[in-house]
């Protein structure tokens, strides 16, 4: 048997399978084939045509057997999971996908940031943004309507819960989001005086930019309230 292709860009199958076999004894090289088949796990492969498994894959492959073995997850189940974390979602046991930090992980489950989730952009239907955000499906129509949360793409993004959830708890003290346009010509302006500065990229000083504007309309916002 050739002995297994290994570089600090990945492991050999090999490889994965003698680290994988420590906790799951009855997986195979057959078996990894199959979950890769599937869509599962897609290892980048060399020039020579051997699959590599980066970290993120093994911890991936991990997920799978385990959500098999304790769980009894069927495949078309753990497939929808990984979906749903590749979105930047957390998989919830016997309902939909949510967004995270709005469910504790799944006891005996990898967590999703073991196999590379961390730091991936959120990625909601408007379903998903709607339950995010604890609004109503007319709440969200007049939000959308007067652009204060736009999709990107065929989906919305971290910010759009959080500007959802804050528009429905301002309708609770009576602020339409009619009456937010002025918030978001205000956002408009700063983000455009910002990217005079910055340029059109996201940077780290886009983000410091940012949090100083923040806080500076917070500060004069309360400099115009009663005393």
């Amino acid at each position: 048997m050739a002995k297994p292709e290994s570089s600090a860009e990945g492991r050999g199958i090999g490889e994965v399978l003698q680290l994988l076999r420590a906790e799951f004894a009855d997986v195979t090289i057959s078996k990894i084939r199959f979950l890769e088949a599937e869509g599962l796990v897609t290892p980048a492969r060399t020039a020579s045509g051997y699959r590599k498994f980066s970290s993120a894959d093994v911890e991936r492959l991990r997920y799978v057997l385990t959500a098999q073995r304790d769980q009894y997850l069927p495949l078309k189940v753990i497939k929808e999971h990984l979906g749903a974390i590749d979105r930047g979602l957390r998989p919830a046991a016997g309902g939909p996908p949510v967004a995270p930090g709005s469910l504790p992980e799944t006891p005996g489950l990898p967590v999703a940031e073991d196999f590379g989730a961390a730091g991936i952009e959120l990625k909601l239907t408007r379903d998903e943004l709607r339950a995010a955000a604890g609004i109503s499906a007319e709440l969200l129509d007049q939000v959308e309507s007067h652009g204060l949360v736009v999709a990107r793409g065929n989906h919305y993004d971290g910010d759009a819960i959080l500007v959802a959830k804050l528009a429905g708890e301002l309708a609770g003290y009576g602020i339409e989001p009619r009456h937010l346009r002025l918030f978001r010509t205000a956002a408009d302006r700063e983000a455009g005086l910002i990217e005079q500065v910055t340029g059109p990229r996201r940077t780290e000083q886009t983000g410091e930019l940012a949090a100083l504007a923040v806080r500076l309309h917070a500060a004069l916002v309360r400099s115009r309230l009663p005393h």
